[in-house]
């Protein structure tokens, strides 16, 4: 009769993860056909009782002084991580390839780096001579600034021995791998362990530690989930790569707000904060221009004053153009319905539309609804709208205008820029000092701000929308007041 020891056991290639019944499928990675037999089972091990090296104490008596954030020079990063980097704190930075993550943590390196504090920047993708050309083109630069280039986990300890820094740059995580772990560098069972032996390393140390993180085709972090376990705080890097806008949002974060947001101005020089970044969104003309309406979304906790583009052409073809940029398609068509039907407009189901944003902001909350409708209706009457207004509302199918949250937060950004109007739903609270607010029900009510009618066919009856623009400069006269 065999023992219980000889019976054998299976381990997956690709995670690492064992057990005595073969499968055909890893229950850990979801891999098919990589269980293979390595031998005998593991034996069942018990811990047993250690002496403890550190006593608990009442939590009214616990040091906070030694994890006190500490900035990082750059004043958007600190405003996500909440305050700056916590002595121990492990920070994954994720993003796609090219949106800037080695260029933002190389200038953080060199900005955090002083005599006190030494920092070491470990790059695993690239060679030291590479970054050190970065480095000369974004000035990132300093005495007390440390540069590697390692792939093997043992050496980057042995680094952490030989320079011991305060904080610690690893790009990337992916790239490092352990010659104790079977598997190539970046698989599950590399990742997990290559983590987990710096995030052991951070804590002892007392050091903070930024891992750049890879991201899969669709946009989640490369590797184990348990990686987002184990960091303290996760970090999502995200831009256009035609834009100049990025930007830093928190997914987690054991330290602050997980809805902050850092934005960033990608340039040659390489990237500097914005504490004001409405002005890319923004185009600044002498005279207003049909089809263009302003509003005010928030990212996070951040307001952004952004601009919606309408552009509306005549057509030969039986189905027209519907494009759009920076807007979500289906509510575009949305707003092209309200409008047809409720707000009376019939010219818009025969022209080609298209509508995009200003400097590459995206808008997907339902709050640019009331601005995206104001600017589908001025581009179809070619009417512009007042200057200095802004629109804020969600739109329902039934073309009632909705409330929605941060309309104060809102309106103050825009009274801040020197914004004189808004249009905004019914009961939104007290508008700020300066700033005229209109409260509207539903978009029939918004249409009237129009100086002109929309736009009919030759023949047609006057509708309700063009009645309704008659009476438009009463009405804005009645607002300014």
């Amino acid at each position: 009769m065999a023992r219980k020891s000889d019976r054998p056991a299976y381990r997956c290639t690709e995670c690492g993860w064992s057990t005595a019944k073969w499968l055909g499928r890893c229950p850990e990675c979801q891999a098919w056909g990589t269980v293979e037999e390595v031998g005998g089972a593991p034996a069942v091990r018990t811990a047993a009782v250690a002496r403890v090296a550190t006593p608990a104490v009442p939590i009214g008596q616990v040091d906070t002084q030694r994890v006190t954030a500490r900035s990082t020079g750059v004043p958007e990063l600190d405003r996500v991580l909440g305050g700056g980097l916590v002595p121990g704190a492990v920070v994954l930075l994720a993003g796609e390839p090219g949106v800037g993550k080695s260029t933002l943590l190389l200038d953080v390196a060199a900005k955090a780096a002083s005599a006190e504090h030494r920092t070491l920047y470990v790059t695993g993708e690239e060679s030291a001579g590479q970054v050190r050309l970065r480095a000369d083109r974004i000035g990132a630069l300093h005495e007390e600034l440390y540069l590697a280039a390692e792939t093997d986990l043992g050496s980057v300890l042995g680094q952490l021995d030989a320079v011991k820094p305060a904080l610690l740059v690893l790009d990337s995580v992916q790239t490092i791998a352990s010659a104790e772990i079977e598997g190539a560098p970046g698989g599950m069972a590399q990742v997990r362990e290559v983590a987990g032996a710096l995030i052991r390393a951070a804590k002892e140390r007392g050091m903070a530690t930024l891992l750049v993180g890879h991201v899969t085709k669709d946009g989640a972090i490369a590797g184990p989930r348990l990686l987002e376990h184990l960091v303290d705080v996760v970090l999502h890097f995200e831009g256009d790569r035609h834009a100049r806008l990025r930007l830093v949002r928190g997914v987690k974060n054991r330290y602050g707000a997980t809805d902050e947001v850092g934005c960033f101005e990608l340039h040659d020089q390489g990237i500097t904060s914005l504490a004001d970044p409405s002005g890319l969104f923004l185009t600044r003309r002498d005279e207003p221009v049909p089809g263009t309406c302003l509003t005010v979304t928030l990212e996070g906790r951040r307001p952004l004053v952004a601009e919606v583009q309408s552009l509306t052409v005549s057509t030969q073809i039986p189905s027209p153009r519907r494009t759009t940029s920076g807007l979500e398609n289906s509510r575009v068509s949305m707003m092209l319905a309200v409008l047809e039907q409720r707000g009376q407009i019939t010219s818009l189901g025969k022209n080609d539309i298209y509508t995009a944003t200003v400097g590459g902001v995206r808008l997907t909350e339902p709050a640019a609804d009331l601005a995206v409708a104001l600017a589908l209706a001025s581009a179809a009457g070619d009417s512009p709208l007042p200057q200095n207004l802004v629109a804020i509302g969600e739109v329902g199918l039934a073309g009632e205008v909705r409330r929605v949250t941060g309309v104060q937060r809102r309106l103050a950004e825009a009274a801040r820029l020197g914004f004189t109007h808004a249009l905004v739903p019914a009961d939104s609270g007290e508008a700020p000092a300066g700033m005229r607010v209109l409260e509207v029900a539903d978009i029939g009510e918004a249409l009237r701000v129009l100086p002109r009618a929309p736009r009919r066919s030759r023949g047609a009856e006057p509708e309700d929308g063009e009645r309704a623009g008659r009476g438009a400069s009463e009405r804005v006269a009645q607002a300014r007041r």
